[in-house]
């Protein structure tokens, strides 16, 4: 058996690690006709929200980075809303933390354990469970 040459090995999983970082139904990232993307991250009015908490802060964590996919692509945030200091990088796939996705479904904001609709999704209205992942 002959085996693929690696830069065809290494593309391939490049392409199956950048497909997994994003899960797909959420609402919140739209393709236009045009072909470029929108994305909508959850909406800051009526929300209580305190003074925001840096990524680079170590003590700003409860519970674990949250995922939101941003205009800028996938990052880790210290909170559902996105605000600007609040996100960094994801490190998704090369180092494993404890995560919730923030994904909107069917019009509503939800936490989802996983990378996925189907497992361990709850509105962000109510106590969400991190995976470490």
């Amino acid at each position: 058996m002959k085996l693929a040459h690696p830069t065809i090995a290494l593309l391939c999983l490049a392409a199956l690690t950048a497909q997994a970082q994003y899960v797909k139904g959420n609402e919140a990232v739209r393709i236009l006709p045009d072909g470029s993307k929108r994305v909508e991250t959850p909406p800051t009015t009526h929300a209580l929200l305190p003074k925001p908490c840096a990524a680079t802060s170590p003590g700003c964590l409860g519970g674990g980075w949250r995922m939101v996919e941003t205009p800028e692509g996938l990052m880790e945030c210290t909170e559902i809303y996105a605000r600007p200091t609040t996100c960094r990088e994801s490190t998704y796939g090369a180092q494993k933390r404890s995560r919730l996705w923030i994904v909107k479904t069917g019009g509503q904001w939800m936490h989802c354990s996983y990378p996925d609709l189907s497992q361990g999704c709850v509105s962000t209205k109510s106590l969400p469970s991190p995976a470490v992942q």
